[in-house]
């Protein structure tokens, strides 16, 4: 029974966020913005009862996050609007990862392909405004980049497996997003993002449930005891 009603919610997410994606019509637009948050609503409802145990800082942390971003889904029409709700959602994000940091020179060493992906895609994205005329949006533009580069290496650090694979993920939707708008047009970019936003939302979701990792610098230490 306790299984069957753990399933409910991730059963309602799949089905409410493939019905945005595939089958509800671009309009009318208000209709549409509204089965756009009904999986958002369900991935925030899910990470609460997950935490319904105990709720701690990390948790608090996430469920803020999920909150600003459901509210930069709402008003991504406005894009800076939107893009700053996001940017709030990240920050609250990448708090809660570097408060479970937990140090090993692997993870440690991550921080250089992201830092370079980071570079390549905030290049290409400054020259494409520049090129379109669009040069007010680059700060903000290159500031979400750095912001949502440095939670996703936040993630990696915290060891939580949810955790990193939403937020590698979250990067990719942001990605896909953000060079469909303003580079060149991505193949089926919508289905793309959704998914990939959706998923990533369930995993950093889902991040509640697992313990903090131990640090490595711990595991030696507890090793040496036995």
């Amino acid at each position: 029974m306790v299984k069957s009603k753990s399933s409910v919610l991730p059963t309602l997410i799949a089905l409410t966020g493939l019905l945005y994606i595939f089958a509800v019509p671009s309009e009318p637009e208000a209709i549409k913005l509204l089965f756009k948050l009904i999986p958002m609503a369900l991935i925030i409802a899910y990470a609460y009862r997950l935490s319904a145990d105990s709720r701690k800082r990390y948790h608090w942390l996430v469920l803020a996050g999920l909150f600003f971003c459901a509210i930069g889904d709402g008003t991504l029409r406005w894009f800076v609007l939107g893009l700053s709700a996001f940017l709030v959602g990240h920050l609250f994000y990448l708090t809660a990862f570097f408060g479970r940091w937990r140090f090993s020179k692997l993870r440690l060493a991550t921080a250089l392909p992201i830092a370079a992906f980071a570079a390549v895609m905030g290049s290409q994205l400054v020259q494409a405004l520049t090129d379109s005329g669009k040069t007010d949006l680059i700060v903000p533009v290159l500031v979400y980049v750095a912001v949502i580069s440095t939670m996703g290496w936040s993630a990696i650090m915290t060891g939580n497996r949810t955790a990193i694979a939403g937020s590698l993920l979250f990067m990719a939707s942001d990605s896909i997003l953000s060079w469909n708008m303003f580079v060149s047009d991505v193949p089926y970019s919508g289905p793309l993002i959704m998914l990939t936003y959706y998923s990533a939302q369930f995993l950093i979701a889902t991040s509640l449930r697992e313990k903090p990792a131990a640090s490595a610098g711990a595991s030696l230490s507890s090793s040496a005891r036995v």
